[in-house]
């Protein structure tokens, strides 16, 4: 694979595995440290960088008295983070076996275990990110064994998923997140999940114009 494509992959499964993480479970103090001491990973966070709150207090300080609280109010309380939610027109969450990206998953063997991502639905926004996650995971991997139309097939699911699922209702709930944030961070959190579906959804188009063809 042509270094410059490999790059490109890799960022794209990295910023989906970080961004679902961080929307769908309270931030632990490994990843926050991480995220500190990743100096590429904070440019990703400029207001959390500069937050007063972040040199005046210890990690585990700062993730129970801030961000823990943060995360209830925007993901467990005061907003709704489900595509249904937004999508109904009776503003129901769909929690059964007819939610649509329950049937989606399936097709591609993708387990949601709700107990332990602590989301009432599949189509929580951190699910959701996820699986595009697991997506750009085997398109690397299709393009590092030379199965080229393996990964222009799993492009094209990207492509769908993306524009007929995240698109069509992540922007408003992120929009959401960065009014309603209490914290530097989740506003950041917000910014960048928005800034990168809408970056990806380009890169995505113009592949798809392309025919999805890589340059490998």
């Amino acid at each position: 694979m042509q270094e410059t494509l490999r790059i490109e992959q890799l960022s794209r499964i990295n910023l989906y595995a970080l961004i679902s993480r961080i929307l769908m479970n309270e931030v632990d103090e490994t990843l926050l440290k991480s995220i500190i001491e990743d100096e590429n990973m904070l440019t990703f966070f400029p207001s959390f960088e500069k937050w007063s709150k972040l040199k005046e207090l210890s990690l585990k300080d700062l993730i129970e008295k801030y961000l823990n609280v943060d995360f209830t109010n925007l993901f467990l309380m005061h907003l709704i983070p489900y595509e249904s939610f937004y999508r109904r027109d009776d503003q129901m969450m769909e929690t059964g076996g007819d939610n649509p990206v329950q049937a989606l998953y399936n097709d591609f063997d993708f387990r949601v275990e709700l107990d332990i991502a602590r989301v009432m639905s599949a189509d929580h926004i951190g699910v959701e990110l996820e699986f595009m996650y697991k997506l750009c995971d085997a398109e690397f991997k299709a393009l590092e064994d030379g199965e080229v139309g393996i990964a222009a097939d799993i492009a094209q699911i990207q492509y769908n998923f993306l524009k007929d699922h995240l698109l069509e209702w992540a922007p408003m709930y992120l929009l959401n997140v960065k009014s309603e944030a209490g914290t530097a961070f989740y506003f950041d959190a917000a910014e960048l999940a928005l800034e990168f579906m809408m970056s990806d959804f380009e890169y995505l188009t113009q592949l798809k114009e392309n025919g999805f063809k890589y340059n490998v």
